[in-house]
This record gives C-alpha cells, sequence and structure tokens, in this order.
C-alpha cells in the first residue's frame, strides 16, 4: 500500500497551532520552536512532501535508511539529523548523510566523532558538527542517553577534546507514561540541566530537542526549541 501523504500539510498546521497555544500559555514566542519531521520508516515521498510543506528539518534514526533516503533526495535542500543511538561502527556512514547528530550518549562516541572529522579537517570538508547531548531523564533502562549526572564530564570532553563537535544542546526522549505531570517533570530536569551547564561552563546550549507527537506540547511549555514529531504528521509508521 502506497502512503497518502496529501494530509501532512493539514497535520501540519494542527501541530503548529498546538505549539502556538502551549507557547502562549508559557509566555514563549511560537517561533522559537522549530518542527523536525521523523521519517523513519517511510519512504522518500514522507520527506519530499515534508519540504513541500515546509519543512527543512528531517529526523532520521537509522544510518542505513537515511542513506538511502538522502540519495534519492539530493535535490531538496534539507538538513539531516541522526536522532537515534549511534554505534562507534557506524560513524563514518553516519557522516556521509547527517548535517548533525541530537543523540550524542557516550565520551566514546564523542571521540570517535571527533576522530573521523579530523581526518578530513585539513582538506576544508565541512565546519565542526552541530550536536545535541542525549540524557536520560527519565531513567528507564531502556532508553539510551548519558545519566544527568554524567553530563556534565561529557560535555567537558566535547569542549575540551572535540575541536571538530560543536555543542548547541540538549535532547531527550520523554518518559513512557501518560501522566503530564511526570512528562513536564522530565523535560523541565532536561531545561534545568541545561541552565546548570551553560553556568557552569559559560556556554550557550540555546537548543532543548523534546517532545514527541504525544507530548510536544507539553514540551514546548516546558521550554523545547525542537520538537520531533513523526505520526501526527505521517500516520502510523511503515516499513521502508
Amino acid at each position: 500500500m502506497v502512503n497518502d501523504y496529501s494530509h501532512l500539510k493539514d497535520n501540519l498546521r494542527r501541530a503548529l497551532d498546538a505549539i502556538g497555544e502551549a507557547a502562549s500559555q508559557a509566555h514563549r514566542d511560537p517561533s522559537e520552536v522549530r518542527v523536525v519531521a521523523v521519517t523513519k520508516n517511510h519512504p522518500p515521498e514522507a520527506v519530499r512532501a515534508a519540504f513541500q510543506a515546509g519543512i527543512s528539518l528531517i529526523g532520521e534514526n537509522r544510518v542505513q535508511e537515511a542513506l538511502a533516503k538522502r540519495g534519492e533526495l539530493e535535490d531538496l535542500d534539507v538538513t539531516w539529523l541522526m536522532i537515534g543511538h549511534l554505534q562507534r561502527n557506524k560513524v563514518r556512514k553516519a557522516l556521509e548523510v547527517f548535517h548533525q547528530v541530537h543523540s550524542l550518549d557516550s565520551m566514546e562516541l564523542a571521540l570517535a566523532l571527533n576522530r573521523v572529522l579530523s581526518e578530513g579537517a585539513g582538506e576544508g570538508r565541512r565546519p565542526p558538527l552541530p550536536v545535541l547531548l542525549e540524557v536520560n531523564v527519565s531513567g528507564e533502562a531502556a532508553k539510551h542517553g548519558v545519566m544527568p549526572q554524567g553530563a556534565l564530564q561529557l560535555a567537558e570532553t566535547v569542549l575540551e577534546r572535540c575541536p571538530m563537535l560543536d555543542l548547541k544542546g540538549l535532547m531527550c526522549v520523554g518518559p513512557l507514561t501518560e501522566d503530564e505531570r511526570e512528562i513536564r517533570s522530565a523535560f523541565a530536569s532536561l531545561r534545568e540541566i541545561r541552565d546548570r551547564l551553560e553556568e557552569r561552563l559559560l556556554i550557550e546550549l540555546p537548543e532543548l530537542s523534546m517532545g514527541m507527537s504525544s507530548d510536544f506540547h507539553l514540551a514546548v511549555m516546558e521550554g523545547s526549541t525542537m520538537v520531533r514529531l513523526g505520526t501526527c504528521l505521517f500516520g502510523p509508521r511503515g516499513v521502508f
């Protein structure tokens, strides 16, 4: 069955309305929040539809899937974001497709990214890679991400040992619950970790990537600058 993305613009409009309402409740400017289209398990046509609807940030979870899609979409001026767990043995391939990595969760991964990027630094191939630290604010064993108490050490590693990485902020996945207070508490924790890192390291970390289709309105209330939307834009995932 071929996916029909004809309703994507309407779905995006509803999502933007919800972002605007949540931002208003938090006394924020809704323009501070950008939509990342999560196209996991959707075909290249989904990425093209998102771009035509006005979305230029494309989030993918798997390296091979992103490589296959980008090969068919070189004509699109989009930014490819790695938002899934990145294994160190796939770093080189990941850097062929992604413009940013939003799931940096370990010192070893940071050093591996920096090492591969440094190999081509003298050739002027690319500026430092924008990265976000993924923090496991919910403490759930099934989730990836550095634990909150390790965020400072990881940030220091990036700043002190990884000149080819450009630390922009933090990312998290909300807890698996329907309790809105618990969800908001997790998002607030990420914001507070960011604030402490900025104060301790004397840097600016403007980006907070938090919130998905089921909870992005809560994330916006707690300071999210990027919401990662898949199902609410494209419908149920297929198999790509």
